[in-house]
């Protein structure tokens, strides 16, 4: 079990972390929403970061609840919380928020990118009008993946690890393959996605960079300083997810014992991710970085 010092400063750690995920996803989602009160309208682009903030928030709350009551009402959380719901839950928005990211750098990929073949043209100039599908797309596919999820025992197995101290990890392991492989499974596609459109940005960048050394100026310059932009959000969120995704791993195959100090190690780098990266995409946007100081400015002066 981890001691009372290890407790207090993974409390401290993901105060932090939730007080900033709160932040900056319900920033998101409330500059965009006055966007649409305003205009009457979203953009697929503040439509989708609404959908990331959203998604971030979400997940963020579902951690916190896996974080904090098993360190302060671990048998409350036993009995009452977790259970297949909230296993429905953290899939569905680990899920979603993968697959809303990987939506984020399609649209990258195709309006920065410099490639002129036909059907990436083609692609480029319809992006905006399937935003829409790809979203409820991302919805759907993640309902699917978290509801196959509880259909493999993790529920009813974690209960009887909480209850029942000498279950052998041997045996829990073994019941745990197939729902690993339908992880793994079910978010190996997005990523892939994902991946690929940010090669792409890279290999465009290289090509607009040799333009530039060749004496192509002008209005270059701003797209080489979107290409950075956009690649910088799409690197750190791939960091991010990467770290979450092997938290993720090692907290559902169950290598960190409950309650143990690797169990709160890894819950803190879980929550590191919803929030990390809604900073970097604040951070990267020109649109968000005014009245994202103004509000930190009205919160000093509070």
């Amino acid at each position: 079990m981890a001691s009372s010092l290890s407790a207090i400063l993974h409390v401290l750690i993901m105060s932090a972390e939730f007080i900033t995920g709160i932040t900056v996803n319900g920033f998101l989602i409330i500059i965009n929403c006055h966007e649409l009160i305003k205009s009457r309208k979203l953009t697929p682009m503040q439509l989708l970061f609404v959908c990331i903030g959203t998604s971030r928030f979400g997940l963020q709350i579902v951690l916190m609840l896996q974080s904090f009551f098993p360190i302060f009402f671990p048998l409350f959380y036993a009995l009452k919380i977790h259970g297949p719901a909230m296993m429905f839950l953290w899939m569905f928005f680990s899920s979603v928020s993968l697959w809303f990211a990987t939506c984020l750098s399609v649209f990258y990929c195709l309006k920065i990118s410099g490639f002129t073949q036909s059907y990436f043209l083609w692609l480029k100039f319809r992006i905006s009008k399937l935003m829409p599908w790809l979203l409820l797309g991302s919805l759907l596919a993640s309902v699917s993946i978290a509801a196959l999820c509880i259909k493999v025992d993790y529920p009813k197995i974690v209960n009887d690890v909480l209850r029942n101290a000498t279950l052998k990890r041997t045996e829990l392991k073994i019941k745990q393959i197939s729902e690993v492989l339908l992880v793994n499974l079910a978010l190996t596609f997005p990523l892939a996605i994902f991946v690929m459109c940010t090669f792409m940005l890279f290999i465009s960048l290289y090509k607009h960079t040799l333009q530039i050394q060749n004496g192509l100026h002008g209005c270059r310059n701003a797209s080489r300083e979107a290409h950075i932009n956009a690649l910088r959000t799409v690197i750190t969120f791939f960091c991010f997810f990467i770290s979450y995704f092997a938290a993720f791993m090692t907290n559902i195959t169950f290598s960190a014992p409950y309650r143990s100090q690797s169990f709160l190690v890894v819950k803190s780098i879980m929550a590191a991710y919803p929030s990390g990266h809604s900073v970097i995409i604040i951070l990267s946007n020109s649109k968000f970085q005014q009245p994202f100081r103004r509000l930190l400015c009205l919160k000093k002066n509070q």
